[in-house]
């Protein structure tokens, strides 16, 4: 992308010490890369009776089950009153590396922007290549469905399919047809890319005819009460689907691997998992992945839609020890601008809490005179399927989900810049791409959400990566230490001109050029034949609006040059 400023012009060589911008000491080390929760630990076996096997034993985790009612009244009621009287001390993740940046876990793997990520991986999100489904060339008969869908919002069943396993099929919700199960799609590509584990999602067309019913089949639905799933309940299924022409539109979830242990939760640490060793609420992933959720308007963003899987050696035996817990987000269907039955919630999800106290103490305080800014959303004419997404009205540090997040509400400055640095690799091209995942019928919807995605997409950037330095991909090579300034490459440096300047903590007179696409270099003093200068110095460097980029380096001398030790992202003095 070209840049707003002309790079010759915008570059400024200061010659100041690092002053007040100290660095804390960073051991001559390799920044942590991989967690230790990617390794097989054992497990206490116990037993785990099923309607199958009733003496059956688990060497895995046991389940969770976590009660919807009770995680929306603890966040929205309990937990917000027991917190009136603490003192709460905002505090930075403690899984953020010496590079600030987040190694691979088993909650997250570092994706986009880290290497290569070409659109055809984007399109293929969780997905294996094998796993796709084409309903248009499937025999008759040839999709069983096995077991019935009741609870959640929308329709649906599982089908298991010869060669290609369980998937999990969801109807659209017939007052917005085509929504629901193009965002399932689009959201777990968009979360997969930025590093997040997620089921493989597709949309999938396919003619009655393809589905064969297994006989005696049940479901519980949304009251906990058992019902049959007979050929009338399947066809109550399908009239509810998308048609086109003769073929039905639905969402195909494919089945996690693993033994499912059931969500994970936003706080706290699962007693079981000897991996488990940080509170959720203070990992950076978890608490940056409010970022996320903001752009996609992923309001339902809750421990209900996660889930834990264990992961056995033993492939074969999949409670079976030794394994690790991986960590899922699931159902981003929500996203795009959901809608309720009831219009006057529909405004206010992404931008009130369903029992949003602070709002009501306002209210309550103005009288309720004060018109809040969803009171004068209106739909887009044709675009009504999209309810009151829009890039417009979004403000990415006000968005709020469903209900009060404990990782999201932890979320600091430097969570949300790691996110935003993240989400900066989504350029206009994958965010077209990620639209055309939608499947619509017509062109024209795919090209309006893609406008409005990328709407909302600029707005995170222009807020979370002008304060702290939104320098990246930082690295050192003979003699040159480079890295990307995201927010002249994703021009969303406001209307302050680019200005870099460079220091560093012995004087030393530093040269800088700034390239195209968001490039800058700083050459370095030719290496110490022996330790005369100091082993260890701070190079700082400034884009002239956000903080500077603090980086300590260590000269290893003549034969094997500098090794980054770490850096850190100030705020702007």
């Amino acid at each position: 992308m070209a840049s707003r400023c002309n790079i010759l012009g915008c570059v400024a060589l200061l010659l100041v010490s690092c002053g007040g911008n100290a660095i804390r000491p960073f051991p001559a080390q390799a920044p942590f890369a991989r967690d230790t929760d990617l390794n097989s630990v054992r497990v206490a076996c116990h037993e785990a009776p099923s309607k199958k096997d009733p003496a059956h034993v688990s060497c895995a985790p046991a389940e969770y089950v976590s009660p919807l009612a009770w995680d929306g009244m603890d966040n929205s009621i309990f937990r917000p009153f027991s917190e009136v009287f603490a003192v709460k001390k905002s505090k930075e993740a403690v899984n953020a590396n010496s590079l600030d940046e987040v190694a691979d876990s088993a909650w997250f793997t570092n994706r986009i922007g880290v290497k290569p990520f070409s659109e055809d991986e984007l399109r293929l999100g969780a997905c294996r290549s094998e796993q796709y489904l084409d309903g248009t060339s499937a025999a008759d008969g040839e999709w069983l469905i096995d077991k019935g869908k009741g609870n959640g919002a929308s329709l649906g069943f599982r089908v298991n399919i010869k060669g290609k396993g369980k998937y999990l099929f969801k109807a659209d919700i017939p007052t917005q047809p085509e929504r629901p199960s193009a965002a399932s799609v689009i959201g777990a590509a968009a979360y997969h890319a930025a590093g997040f584990f997620t089921s493989c999602e597709q949309v999938v067309f396919f003619k009655p005819s393809v589905l064969k019913l297994a006989p005696g089949l049940t479901y519980e639905d949304n009251s906990g009460i058992e019902r049959r799933f007979d050929q009338r309940a399947l066809e109550r299924v399908l009239a509810s689907a998308t048609k086109r022409g003769d073929y039905i539109r639905m969402q195909a979830s494919a089945w996690l691997p693993g033994a499912l242990l059931g969500p994970f939760r936003y706080e706290g640490t699962r007693d079981d998992d000897p991996n488990d060793v940080i509170p959720h609420q203070d990992r950076r992933e978890l608490r940056g992945g409010r970022l996320l959720a903001a752009w996609l308007d992923h309001f339902d963003a809750r421990e209900q839609n996660t889930m834990d899987s264990w992961i056995a050696n033993d492939k074969k035996v999949p409670d079976s020890s030794p394994g690790y817990v991986r960590h899922y987000y699931l159902d981003t269907s929500d996203c795009l601008g959901s809608d309720w039955a009831w219009d006057g919630i529909s405004r206010r999800l992404g931008r009130s809490y369903l029992l949003d106290w602070g709002d009501i103490g306002h209210d309550f305080i103005t009288l309720g005179i004060q018109v809040r800014s969803w009171e004068k959303l209106e739909r887009v004419p044709g675009f009504e399927m999209f309810g009151y997404f829009d890039a417009e009205h979004f403000v990415a540090e006000e968005w709020k989900n469903e209900y009060p997040n404990p990782a999201f509400s932890n979320m600091t400055e430097r969570d949300g810049a790691w996110m935003a640095r993240i989400l900066a690799r989504f350029t206009p091209e994958s965010v077209a791409t990620l639209a055309e995942l939608g499947r619509f019928a017509d062109p024209k919807t795919t090209h309006y959400l893609a406008g409005v995605l990328e709407g909302r997409l600029e707005r995170v950037l222009s807020r979370y990566l002008t304060r702290l330095s939104p320098l990246s991909d930082v690295r050192v090579s003979d003699r040159q230490l480079c890295a990307v300034d995201l927010a002249r490459w994703r021009s969303v440096t406001s209307s302050a001109p680019v200005s870099y300047s460079v220091s560093s903590s012995d004087h030393e007179r530093l040269a800088l050029t700034a390239g195209p696409d968001g490039q800058v270099c700083v050459t370095l003093p030719s290496n110490s034949a022996t330790a005369v200068r100091p082993p260890r110095f701070t190079v700082s460097i400034s884009n002239g609006i956000a903080g500077p980029l603090l980086v300590q380096l260590y000269d290893l001398g003549n034969e094997r040059g500098y090794a980054i030790a770490g850096l850190e992202r100030p705020e702007a003095s």
